[in-house]
């Protein structure tokens, strides 16, 4: 509403997933909140991420550091949700876009990385990137969504993974074919996603074993 009294611009950044019948509370609030701003401001631009990379990630990192002490990593539902990480430079230079008034204004755009990779795969590339060899225990959706709602009673402490985020992993988090259709993804808006594997080294340098001075065949 301040937005368009002052007649400005508005960006909204939502997440791939967002729909008010969804079942996770997390993309029903996201698809409400995307309504809401059109209604308000229907020339805003709405930008939908998949899950973003970058040094201060909650994905990477998390698992990263759970791989140092952790025999096994968990594969939620067996690992196989779909995602496309997204570089945050990119998702950034999206944001730069629409500010400059390069994208078109009630437009929703969905912004996923160059590579559609299982959690599994995300899992194996992060173990890889650090230097380490764990194996992987494969927790159906049920025990993993009664595990997230025990763990989110603990008081002071953030759970590892919540009820509501059990519900998210049960649908992929990838660009809709619609969207890649009609351009409203990076490469529609001529940018090109970044690569994964040229970015993730940079930052999880320090779970390695010996950090930086880690030279493959250390796996531990």
């Amino acid at each position: 509403e301040a937005a368009r009294a002052a007649g400005a611009t508005l960006t909204h950044i939502s997440a791939i997933g967002a729909d008010t019948q969804s079942a996770s509370s997390y993309a029903r609030t996201k698809g409400r909140a995307e309504i809401a701003i059109l209604e308000t401001a229907p020339e805003a631009v709405i930008l939908r991420p998949s899950i973003i990379f970058g040094p201060e990630d909650d994905f990477f990192n998390k698992f990263a550091s759970m791989a140092r002490f952790a025999p096994a990593l968990p594969l939620i539902g067996g690992g196989q949700t779909k995602f496309q990480p997204v570089y945050v430079t990119d998702v950034a230079e999206a944001v730069a876009r629409t500010v400059d008034g390069k994208l078109k204004g009630g437009t929703i755009y969905e912004l996923g990385g160059a590579q559609v990779l299982s959690f599994r795969e995300c899992l194996e590339i992060t173990l890889k990137t650090i230097d380490r060899k764990r194996s992987f225990v494969s927790i159906p959706f049920g025990i993993a969504s009664l595990l997230g709602s025990v763990a989110s009673l603990v008081p002071f402490i953030a759970p590892p993974i919540t009820a509501d985020q059990v519900v998210l992993l049960k649908s992929d988090n990838v660009v809709s074919a619609a969207a890649e259709a009609e351009g409203r993804t990076l490469a529609g808006i001529g940018i090109e996603p970044t690569l994964l594997d040229s970015i993730l080294p940079t930052y999880l340098v320090r779970f390695r074993p010996q950090g930086q001075y880690t030279r493959g065949g250390g796996a531990a």
